[in-house]
């Protein structure tokens, strides 16, 4: 790799993130613009000029050796760089490395939500994941100009929430007589073991890095110490897989809305022009996250008709629908989508947390504790906060407030029979009095006293999920793309609503975030960009400093770290 830099980099805490992601995000929009007007040349050397940045390299190296929740884990040749001084090594390592040395790999099983079955993870090594991130930053922009409107699934800028509110923008009707009430809730046989390598490469042509993403494919995996071919399928833990398979499942939205039906309406007796009126519209609506999707349509006949013609559609990638776990549901009975249940009322489409994932939560929370009998009450607070933040965080676009107040009792229950039992000779006064007293108005809260970082005595309590506001979701609109400099404006603002969102309007982060405009000043990026954020110091609190708003700052977490590179020893 040819290096944008004149003079070497000695260390990590040299590097200038905000001029780095300003140079990989310019090449991204650049990349997007020529391809949206088909100036296929350029997108070649642009694609290439990425390949070839310093700045892509070192960007990549953060992605997976700070960001990436797989960062722990060691592919088969057992390296990880979780310290700056081994992210600098191998940074110097990947300017040698040539990216055609191409390992197979490691084989893993996690498992699936439902608990009963594993999933299969391929690992590749470190090396070829940063190599994966580097060609998925010069392949992504292109392919993000082209995808369909309703793909939401590991794409910048999308999430879960825009599918669910598609799903319901869909089943809602403006009127009786043009809602859709039955839909395809479609499962795909292995999607990520079968895809068609044939297909993908077809796909992507002839754009820079197709040789080594062939290769990747072709790289086989290592399990129990015997070699294994891989024929098909792209492997899940790779840094490049998603996209693949975006790729490889793109196009079914527009096969769909080739699907035309006509609609006529008379009008009424006193209007004034007495013409009949024929409108087009789409017979199906279509959603798809990853390799989830569904299709929506008036009729029961309209959804059988389709299926026949997916099965061909899904056929030509390698791929078939899981016949067991494909079904054709009627909407006022209800259907589980992404963790989430859409049911229609009276006309009317609503969406709830889905009754099983509330319960696994509690399950999982009431297991954790039979597991920390003795572990300290406020380290139990500490340790269930985040997750109770997070999980209401997720529902909170839904109707869900009945829910989160069943998840509240349930989850007292839990800690009111947790503390019985850790003092099996008390009295059930005692046992109240010391774990559970009135904070904000709220009688029985779960807390425990503990010290802050001045060794002052502080009082800490359970995260009240019932606390948190029912928002209305905004979905993102059409086919846009952070990569398109035309909506830089858009994307802004739509991130800046949902760190509003995020905090208690005047409440002390809120004003930290609003006083610094959003953004992290290390990176420039804004701060709800996707990554982890942390809270910083300006004056370290060893040094005499407060947990006062002038003296606090959000960052990116390994914008954090940066920052405490070289000072001390850095946790990844």
């Amino acid at each position: 790799m040819k290096s944008e830099r004149k003079e070497p980099l000695n260390n990590w805490a040299e590097i200038n993130w905000k001029s780095i992601k300003k140079r990989v995000r310019n090449l991204r929009q650049r990349i997007y613009r020529a391809t949206e007007n088909r100036q296929w040349n350029k997108v070649r050397s642009l694609m290439k000029l990425m390949l070839r940045s310093y700045s892509n390299l070192l960007l990549s190296v953060r992605k997976v050796t700070q960001e990436n929740q797989g960062r722990k884990t060691a592919g088969l040749d057992g390296q990880t760089a979780l310290s700056p001084g081994q992210r600098m090594i191998l940074v110097e390592e990947m300017q040698e490395h040539s990216l055609w040395q191409v390992h197979p790999t490691k084989r893993i099983y996690i498992p699936k939500a439902s608990g009963t079955k594993l999933r299969p993870l391929g690992i590749p090594t470190i090396k070829n994941r940063i190599a994966q991130t580097i060609v998925k930053n010069a392949l992504e922009p292109t392919w993000e100009a082209r995808f369909e409107a309703h793909s939401y699934g590991f794409r910048p800028g999308r999430s879960c929430q825009d599918a669910i509110e598609q799903c319901h923008n869909r089943l809602r009707g403006g009127q009786r007589s043009s809602q859709d009430k039955w839909v395809l809730d479609a499962d795909i046989k292995g999607a990520f073991d079968n895809i068609s390598h044939d297909y993908i490469l077809n796909a992507i042509g002839n754009s820079p890095g197709r040789n080594l993403i062939k290769q990747w494919l072709k790289a086989g995996y290592v399990e129990a110490e015997v070699f294994h071919k891989t024929e098909s399928g792209t492997p899940q833990g790779g840094c490049i897989s998603p996209l693949l398979a975006n790729i490889a499942l793109d196009g079914m939205e527009k096969l769909l809305s080739s699907y035309i039906k006509l609609k006529t309406y008379q009008p009424s007796p006193t209007a004034k022009r007495q013409q009949i009126v024929r409108r087009q519209s789409a017979k199906y609506g279509f959603i798809r996250y990853a390799d989830d999707f569904l299709v929506t349509a008036q009729s029961q006949e309209d959804i059988e008709a389709i299926i026949p013609v997916l099965s061909v559609w899904l056929q030509q990638r390698g791929l078939e629908l899981n016949q067991e776990k494909t079904k054709v549901i009627h909407v006022p009975q209800g259907l589980n989508f992404l963790g989430f249940h859409i049911r229609q009322f009276h006309h009317n489409c609503f969406t709830f947390p889905q009754k099983d994932k509330v319960l696994d939560k509690l399950r999982e929370i009431q297991q954790w504790l039979n597991q920390h009998r003795h572990t300290q009450p406020e380290a139990v607070i500490q340790f269930l906060n985040p997750i109770l933040r997070g999980w209401a965080n997720y529902y909170k676009f839904c109707c869900s407030k009945r829910t989160f107040s069943y998840f509240h009792y349930r989850l007292w229950q839990m800690l009111w029979y947790w503390a019985l039992k850790r003092h099996p000779n008390k009295s059930k006064t005692w046992v109240a009095h010391k774990y559970f007293r009135s904070l904000n108005g709220v009688e029985w809260t779960f807390s425990a006293n503990t010290r802050d970082r001045h060794g002052n005595q502080i009082i800490i309590s359970l995260f009240n999920i019932t606390t948190i506001p029912i928002q209305r979701y905004s979905k993102v609109k059409g086919t846009a793309s952070p990569d398109d400099p035309a909506l830089a404006t858009y994307w802004l603002y739509r991130q800046t609503s949902q760190g509003k969102t995020y905090w208690a309007k005047g409440s002390k982060y809120y004003s930290v975030a609003q006083h610094q405009d959003w953004k992290c000043p290390v990176c420039g990026e804004h701060l709800f960009n996707g990554e982890q954020l942390q809270l910083h110091h300006l004056v370290p609190i060893k040094d005499g400093g407060t947990d006062k708003q002038e003296n606090l700052v959000h960052l990116h977490k390994p914008c954090h770290q940066h920052l405490h590179t070289g000072k001390r020893s850095q946790k990844p």
